[in-house]
């Protein structure tokens, strides 16, 4: 077997992939570039199968991958506990008002005597809103339990409807996004759904930064519309240095056992295809 990597910190462009892609059996990708239709064009009839090493797979052109016989893997569940992790941790940091305090002290400003300076949310006897109880949804809720919030509402996928997505927004307390991206959820997060939250509501997104609209998001944000908002994920990433929303910190969802374990099931889902198996993770 021959192959070509490419590992180091540069970003890789679309460029790239097109110089090296001509005639290879197989591809394994990250989010980016996208992988479309000029790039498999350019890898010609000898592409049997890609492997991306990510839960999400809106970056590959699947039909045009169907209609070429290509076959096409993810890593899902390997993700499930950093992101779960991470989705806890976010939410504690907006609550609590974390990063605004670490600011003030690497600012060396002098902490004014206010009884309700910085306070922040707690989340004990709180209504909690999931949207999407996939496998990171439910372990996000696993884990809220600890914490003895009031009620866990939860919304998605027909079959797993608990209550319906405005209602959610309207008793929650905390609204937190663990979504796919689809057609039905791209910008499901824009100004008529921030009108319907309480003013005091939280917002937090670890899905995918489409499925809000960031320009209403800082609009509910700036008037006061909803508390707080924290991201993990925002379009494009990183944002322009200018962005509104530049002010919100992200967090990242890697860690070295979950990115570790990723490559591991990618290079299974290539090789598997390579010699004509089933993938174990395949996309469709």
């Amino acid at each position: 077997v021959q192959a070509t990597i490419r590992y180091d910190e540069r970003k890789i462009y679309k460029e790239d992939v097109i110089q090296e892609i001509g005639g290879c059996h197989g591809l394994l990708c990250t989010l980016n570039p996208p992988i479309d239709k000029e790039i498999l064009n350019v890898a010609g009839p000898n592409l049997k199968t890609i492997s991306t090493v990510s839960v999400g797979f809106d970056h590959i052109d699947i039909e045009e991958c169907k209609r070429r016989s290509i076959t096409v893997g993810h890593t899902p569940g390997v993700l499930t506990d950093a992101v779960a992790e991470l989705t806890i941790g976010l939410l504690l940091a907006t609550a609590r008002r974390i990063r605004e305090a670490f600011d003030v002290i690497n600012s060396g400003e002098r902490c004014p005597r206010k009884v309700m300076w910085l306070c922040g949310t707690q989340l004990s006897r709180k209504t909690i809103g999931i949207v999407g109880l996939g496998r990171i949804g439910l372990a996000v809720a696993k884990r809220l339990l600890a914490f003895e919030v009031d009620k866990i509402l939860y919304t998605g996928h027909k079959e797993k409807i608990q209550v319906d997505f405005d209602t959610l927004l309207q008793q929650s307390d905390i609204v937190i996004v663990c979504c796919s991206l689809t057609h039905e959820t791209k910008g499901l997060f824009e100004k008529r759904a921030f009108a319907m939250m309480k003013s005091s509501a939280i917002f937090i997104n670890t899905s995918r930064g489409s499925v809000v609209n960031q320009e209403d998001l800082h609009d509910a944000l700036i008037s006061n519309q909803i508390r707080a908002a924290g991201l993990d994920v925002t379009t494009p990433e990183p944002l322009a240095e200018d962005h509104p929303l530049k002010k919100l910190k992200n967090c990242g969802s890697a860690t070295i056992e979950t990115r570790n374990e990723m490559w591991t099931v990618a290079v299974r889902n290539l090789l598997a295809g390579l010699n004509s198996q089933p993938l174990p993770y395949p996309v469709y």
